[in-house]
């Protein structure tokens, strides 16, 4: 399938990121993604781009489990991009985040625990359903095409439950502590440029607030009544 050059200027950006090799794979599977249906599996993204019956179709899962590439280098990269974008035509910089839980299971998926789905939950029932919980930073953007704002994810981290983490020998974090990363790497991409941030509950702890004062950023988060 041939790309228009429109297409292919933008995913050019992400190029250096990946090995030749890898970025050949890659934009394959970007391609086939977006035109995929139902489920964006690597098999649904092979069959739109016409190769579903190739042989060497585990290379590309290796795209995914053994090529070696840096998501954040990638997160830097689209944010960068869209900056460009949208700052350049008066656009502002606001960012929200959020835990969405995946549900998935398996018995190679290791990081998998049981958390509250907030999809299914409300005020009076609580309902946990074990998958991948993944904290995700997005951009605020506005478009002309609607009156409604678009939530654009730029960086995603996977956020095991404490018990998962020590199973794996790793140090348990709490959303709070991802929070806390996730928005100082953003603010070393974007030196003195003002950066309001709208957090949840899960945000709404001390040393969220002090890590962006100190970074210069504007928290908005709820607090209970009673907060000091």
């Amino acid at each position: 399938m041939s790309l228009s050059p429109e297409i292919v200027s933008v995913l050019a950006i992400f190029q250096s990121a990946f090995t030749s090799p890898t970025w050949d794979k890659a934009q394959v599977l970007i391609i086939g993604t977006l035109l995929a249906r139902g489920r964006r599996t690597v098999t649904a993204a092979l069959r739109q781009m016409g190769r579903g019956q190739e042989e060497n179709f585990s290379l590309y899962h290796h795209v995914l489990n053994r090529a070696r590439w840096s998501a954040l280098a990638l997160s830097r990269l689209l944010l960068q991009a869209l900056i460009e974008a949208f700052v350049r035509v008066n656009g502002s910089l606001t960012f929200v985040m959020d835990e969405p839980l995946e549900r998935r299971w398996g018995p190679t998926i290791r990081n998998r625990g049981p958390f509250r789905d907030a999809l299914w939950s409300s005020r009076k029932k609580s309902v946990s359903h074990r998958g991948l919980r993944w904290i995700v930073l997005a951009w605020v953007v506005n478009v002309p095409w609607t009156k409604r704002c678009l939530a654009l994810p730029v960086m995603s981290v996977l956020a095991p439950s404490p018990k998962v983490s020590r199973q794996l020998k790793r140090r348990p974090k709490t959303i709070a502590q991802w929070a806390r990363q996730m928005i100082t790497k953003v603010r070393r991409w974007l030196p003195g440029i003002p950066i309001p941030r709208l957090g949840d509950g899960a945000e709404s702890a001390v040393e969220v607030g002090r890590r962006c004062q100190k970074l210069g950023v504007k928290l908005i988060a709820p607090l209970v009544l009673e907060a000091q």
